[in-house]
């Protein structure tokens, strides 16, 4: 286990600290868990951003280049 301190605001850390002692959860472990969670959709975010893109089709690359084009509206 390691300790390490956070800053909290003081407002936020005391209703969640009341919320937590009403309901017997224990705080650091709910802390810990949304940590676990956030890692989580990070690495799935990771792995979602190094997979292949789609190749365009060729209709669709013909719209994306006019699209960059100065005058594509009135092309």
């Amino acid at each position: 286990m390691v300790l390490k301190t956070f800053n909290v605001d003081g407002k936020a850390y005391e209703e969640f600290s009341k919320h937590c002692k009403k309901n017997g959860i224990s705080m650091s472990r709910r802390v810990e868990n949304f940590i676990k969670e956030e890692m989580e959709k990070i690495k799935s975010e990771s792995i979602e951003r190094t997979e292949m893109p789609e190749t365009p089709k060729p209709e669709k690359i013909q719209k994306i280049e006019n699209e960059l084009h100065p005058l594509s509206k009135y092309c």
